[in-house]
């Protein structure tokens, strides 16, 4: 039985690679690392059916688990080399931890909710992604010890573009986050230049809201 499971759901994330190539991903380093990532191992037992389909899905917490395709565009639109140190906020389930643990040296990933970051670390660590760490805060602050990141991933749409979060990027590094209500957000990719920050509208987007001090109150 758990070989069959397992051949089902190796068809599924074949069909799913078909569909992010359909929509536009090309980078190939991004496609195997989806390819190499199982995503079932990081959804809820009562959706695990539902793995492969490129949908968000709920994970607990009020929070959800983003559609694939959307993991794929943040991941090519950064244009990762394998050598970059990079901050993720939000956690969340891991899976996209583990997608960028494939991609670049370094990952370093908040989460604001405990359980699952707990649940996430585990299916990390069972997954052997070894350049990673972990912790629990407030992810609109950034995590400032490890600074600069040459990358910044946010997983959850703020008011505004945290100033605290610009700040922790290296020269040339980028940073993508959604931004804006419940009604209408955009995502946002920012490239620091010296002092100065380019800010490219990449479009529209729906992401869980951004809790935290440069971001939305409980």
């Amino acid at each position: 039985m758990a070989n069959a499971v397992d051949g089902e759901m190796r068809g599924a994330r074949r069909r799913l690679m078909e569909t992010l190539r359909e929509k536009g991903i090309t980078d190939l380093a991004v496609l195997r690392a989806f390819e190499m990532t199982p995503r079932h191992a990081f959804v809820p037992t009562g959706v695990r059916h539902r793995a492969y389909e490129d949908a968000p899905l709920p994970i607990g917490s009020g929070q959800t688990i983003s559609q694939p395709f959307v993991h794929a565009w943040y991941l090519q639109t950064l244009r990762l080399t394998g050598t970059e140190k990079v901050l993720e906020v939000g956690t969340g389930s891991g899976f996209q931890t583990v997608l960028l643990s494939r991609l670049v040296a370094q990952v370093f990933s908040i989460e604001r909710f405990a359980p699952l970051q707990q649940v996430a670390r585990e299916v990390i660590q069972r997954l052997g992604a070894s350049n990673v760490s972990l912790m629990v805060g407030d992810g609109t602050i950034g995590w400032r010890e490890y600074s600069p990141y040459d990358a910044i991933l946010v997983s959850a749409a703020g008011p505004t573009i945290p100033e605290t979060l610009e700040a922790q990027l290296a020269d040339g590094g980028r940073l993508i986050i959604p931004v804006g209500g419940q009604d209408e957000q955009r995502l946002w990719l920012v490239t620091r230049r010296g002092d100065a920050f380019e800010r490219q509208d990449l479009g529209p987007v729906r992401f869980v809201p951004l809790i935290g001090r440069h971001g939305w109150e409980k």
